[in-house]
């Protein structure tokens, strides 16, 4: 019997996994295709997820993969500068092949000790009061005290689980693909510039990410060719830009749903089982990871046997906000690449206001995730929000989560962890450049206590990190 099951390898169900195994949860990775994804799709970690990686000593390796571009003209391809203020020290968007972000997630959590089956399809669950039987397509039936669907869009997890996935039905169809121009630069930044309905933006010398209204060409249930490019192209661009050799080529539609329940019961959804939506913006896959990062200490501590009482409803009470504030975003986005007059009228307006730093850095914390603050209650505007990486005495705040464990930075240097020390982690540092005197961080770096008292700091531990040595 596996403590957790979870269906779905892709980046979300993988870092799951390596954050369950940071706490010796027995944990089994299923996944129904038989080798990984072969064809490289970049795609882009915003600040939120670089943090996170950082977190857990993650960002080095993928660095090693990626490109680094300004943290800037995000919203709706609103062509904008680097607003000034991004408080974090990875203000950038890393461009990087999503096989590299799923090979280095998985090879972290093999190391910690989570098994990966490829070639292993859920078809049937069965719930009850102990865990859920999980059933395969090959007949084999597996036990496990927890499920997780990070199973994608198409989740059958979600569909055998049968929440409800309510939102709006695909109703345009965009293509999307990565290929080399032949056409110069200025010439395609140009067009881009005319079109808003043409995303056409530079991965590499001549290998662009090429997006276009499809506008009914070809097959929805076959991937569309270079030819379809073309076409679509000449009838937006007037030019089809020289495309050639495409990298890979996929459809999408505008479909936007949000699932109305996280957890039923043993059963919980992360990721794009949970959420879909348009991928203008690039949030998507950063949603999921920050989804498994939420999820892994709360599902970890339910294991382990300290959970408080209400802790893993906090899962779907936190982040079930902030995936429908995605599902907004990227509706007004879609709205504003429209070629309809109001909605360009709108367009040329907030294009205007973007020309304040204010806003500019409003739009981009949105789509950069480091705008979230969780309701905590009553409470310091720094309760509920993420704490940077901070310069402390021993280098980086973020080195010192690599373990998933909580941690108190207390500038104080009087404050204690007391009993719960085998699950939070102390800092004293009266240096720390923070303007509060002391922190109680949980694993996934948002700050659940803000004071300088060990009476108050003593209260609130048991609201996250369960009964005194428990």
């Amino acid at each position: 019997m596996y403590d957790v099951i979870i269906a779905g390898c892709g980046p979300t169900g993988a870092l799951l996994a390596a954050e369950l195994r940071l706490h010796d949860v027995r944990v089994l990775v299923l996944d129904q295709q038989t080798e990984p994804t072969s064809f490289v799709r970049i795609v882009g970690l915003h600040i939120r997820s670089l943090e996170l990686m950082a977190m857990r000593g993650l960002l080095e390796r993928l660095l090693e993969h990626g490109r680094q571009r300004p943290a800037a003209g995000f919203f709706a391809a609103i062509d904008k500068p680097v607003p000034t203020g991004l408080d974090s020290p990875y203000a950038y968007l890393l461009g990087i092949p999503q096989p590299v972000i799923v090979q280095v997630l998985e090879d972290h959590a093999k190391n910690l000790g989570a098994q990966v089956r490829r070639g292993a399809a859920v078809r049937g669950l069965a719930p009850d009061e102990q865990g859920v039987t999980v059933e395969l397509a090959g007949g084999e039936r597996l036990r496990a005290r927890y499920l997780v669907g990070c199973d994608g869009a198409r989740s059958t997890v979600r569909k055998l689980l049968g929440v409800g996935f309510p939102g709006e039905p695909a109703r345009n169809d965009t293509l999307m693909g990565e290929m080399e121009l032949s056409a110069a630069p200025e010439e395609i930044g140009a067009k881009v510039r005319a079109d808003r309905r043409l995303d056409i933006r530079p991965f590499g010398e001549r290998l662009y990410r090429v997006i276009v209204p499809a506008a009914g060409v070809s097959d929805r249930a076959e991937p569309p060719t270079i030819e379809d490019f073309r076409e679509r192209l000449r009838a937006v661009a007037g030019t089809d830009f020289g495309v050639h050799s495409p990298r890979w080529t996929s459809r999408f539609g505008d479909a936007t749903r949000l699932v109305e329940r996280y957890r039923v019961g043993p059963v919980l959804l992360a990721g794009d089982a949970a959420h879909i939506h348009p991928p203008i913006g690039g949030q998507g896959l950063n949603l999921g990871i920050q989804d498994a990062f939420n999820l892994g200490w709360k599902l970890a501590a339910q294991i382990r046997g300290w959970a408080p009482a209400a802790l893993l409803d906090t899962y779907q009470a936190e982040r079930h906000p902030v995936a429908a504030a995605v599902l907004d975003n990227t509706r007004a986005q879609t709205q504003l690449l429209s070629a309809e007059p109001g909605a360009q009228a709108v367009r040329r307006l907030l294009t205007e206001l973007m020309d304040f730093n204010e806003v500019n850095r409003y739009l981009i914390e949105k789509i950069a995730a480091v705008d979230i603050r969780y309701d905590f209650g009553p409470g310091p505007d720094l309760l509920g929000r993420r704490l940077p990486d901070l310069d402390v005495q021993s280098g980086r705040l973020y080195s010192r989560l690599h373990r998933g464990r909580g941690l108190l930075l207390d500038r104080t240097e009087r404050l204690s962890t007391g009993a719960w020390s085998d699950r939070v982690d102390l800092l004293g540092d009266a240096t720390a450049a923070l303007d509060a005197p002391a922190v109680l961080l949980r694993p996934d770096g948002h700050v659940a206590w803000v004071g300088d008292e060990q009476r108050d700091l003593d209260e609130h531990l048991p609201r996250w990190f369960g009964a005194a040595g428990d």
